[in-house]
């Protein structure tokens, strides 16, 4: 029996005491950085996971959590974000890890005893080892109007927990896999659910726009957000046709702004990483060239680099299991079997 999963609903407004000091900490909270975050709690490591997104899960919460994996070892089939709430519980049962969710790092100093870590909110972790499995790096969400005053107050860029805006109007913005699959989801659970678009064709799967379409979800293209409005929380959002500008005000308490991430390696390229393009290399125990730092995951490059889930799992239990005698000297490389 697991002990309950933790509350992140408001995970990036979780003040850490600074400096925040852990064996190990992981930049990345996609699967390999929470698979890694149970390898440390079996390793009896105390770590922390870092993301600049304000929730679990990296690439496959943000971009298709209720798209079907099919290549993850055991799951003949598994939704992403299912693989995601699995993968924190499995974390939360071994390591219990401090979650530093909307923290960007900036800066990394690698000393003789430890690596520090220091974020853009002004957060500093020092940890005995880190490992990096950022995926494609920093996710920026693509703006959208008054967005920043409403973030937190109705608007979000993904929707892991789809009953919380069950009963309410939703507007979903945007055209690929991510914003044509959380208004299919939606729309049994909310008394209205409208996708705008700004062009009348769509990058999601063809299949899932044919049920788009067949669904109820009220389809608006050619139109874009003009503006957002609201006290404590959006009441509601003009729209505008982009060819006609003909404008629309939907009563709406809820806008997902699927509109997709921008990836930026900028604080990674000014940490001194020995890199292959957009990548970090790395050698067969996932180290970097930096003492005390690995990586593993869609991140790094190797000859021979294969990038799946399924591959992140193995790289990362490998950096942990060998950022383990870096941690603590009297540490043993292989960890015994994780069995009973």
């Amino acid at each position: 029996m697991t002990d309950a999963l933790p509350d992140l609903s408001d995970a990036a407004e979780i003040e850490h005491e600074s400096p925040l000091v852990v064996d190990l900490l992981i930049i990345g909270a996609g699967p390999a950085g929470l698979f890694g975050a149970y390898y440390a709690g079996f390793r009896n490591m105390s770590v922390a996971v870092m993301d600049s997104l304000p929730a679990l899960g990296g690439q496959v919460a943000a971009l298709y959590p209720e798209k079907q994996i099919f290549d993850v070892a055991g799951f003949p089939r598994i939704k992403g974000q299912d693989l995601v709430d699995q993968l924190v519980e499995q974390a939360t049962a071994s390591s219990k890890p401090t979650y530093v969710l909307g923290h960007r790092a900036e800066e990394l100093e690698s000393g003789e005893d430890e690596v520090t870590v220091r974020t853009h909110r002004e957060l500093e972790v020092r940890a005995k080892a880190v490992i990096i499995t950022g995926g494609i790096g920093t996710f920026t969400p693509r703006p959208l109007p008054d967005a920043e005053a409403y973030e937190g107050k109705g608007l979000r860029y993904f929707v892991p927990k789809l009953d919380e805006l069950a009963g309410d109007h939703v507007l979903v913005v945007g055209g690929g896999d991510s914003a044509v699959d959380w208004a299919l989801a939606l729309e049994p659970l909310c008394p209205s659910v409208t996708l705008v678009h700004r062009r009348p064709q769509f990058r999601a799967h063809e299949r899932s726009v044919d049920l788009l379409m067949e669904s109820r979800v009220h389809v608006l293209t050619p139109y874009e957000v003009e503006s957002i409005s609201g006290g404590d929380s959006i009441e509601k959002v003009v729209i505008f046709d982009n060819k006609s500008q003909e404008r629309r005000t939907l009563d709406v308490q809820h806008v997902v702004a699927a509109l997709g991430f921008t990836a930026d390696l900028g604080p990674f390229t000014r940490w001194g990483l020995d890199q292959d393009k957009r990548h970090i290399l790395v050698d067969s125990a996932m180290r970097t060239n930096i003492p005390r730092v690995f990586a593993a995951g869609d991140i790094v490059e190797y000859e021979g680099k294969v990038r799946l889930i399924a591959v992140g799992f193995g790289e990362v239990a490998t950096a942990v299991n060998n950022a383990a005698p870096v941690i603590s000297p009297d540490a043993k490389l292989f960890p015994g079997h994780s069995s009973e």
